[in-house]
């Protein structure tokens, strides 16, 4: 029984690796996201805006689903990274075309319009799942 638990402990550096980088990535994306978003999401938030929220959530999600996909899926520390930072450029990009799309969103989301909020978060959701399935190399 000593032996099962310590041999599942040799797993814990690279579960520390793979994690810390999932939490640097994820806040690069945090960083990067908030500064191209014409709207301050964690300033909405605070102010209980429930689009922002919304939004902002989907993107997050939207990051972290193939950010674990390349996870799963690497072959290396490097190779999760650079999978990792494709996962995050194709996130922005989603938001920069739902922008398009959808005439005014930062202005709707500002605004607290839920429907702008969730159409917004299903978009980055549902990019994610599809770039997700994409990194299943």
């Amino acid at each position: 029984m000593l032996d099962t638990a310590l041999t599942s402990l040799t797993g814990l550096p690279a579960f520390a690796a793979y994690f810390v980088l999932a939490v640097v990535l994820l806040l690069v994306f945090v960083r990067l996201y908030t500064w191209v978003t014409p709207h301050d999401e964690f300033g909405l938030i605070r102010a209980n805006n429930s689009a922002a929220a919304l939004a902002f959530g989907g993107a997050l999600i939207g990051f972290a689903w193939p950010l674990s996909s390349a996870i799963t899926h690497s072959m290396s520390l490097l190779d999760c990274a650079i999978w990792g930072a494709i996962a995050l450029v194709v996130q922005v990009l989603t938001f920069l075309l739902t922008s398009a799309a959808l005439k005014q969103l930062p202005q709707r989301i500002t605004q607290g319009e839920l429907a702008a909020g969730i159409f917004s978060a299903a978009c980055s959701i549902s990019v994610g799942m599809l770039n997700a399935a994409c990194m299943s190399y």
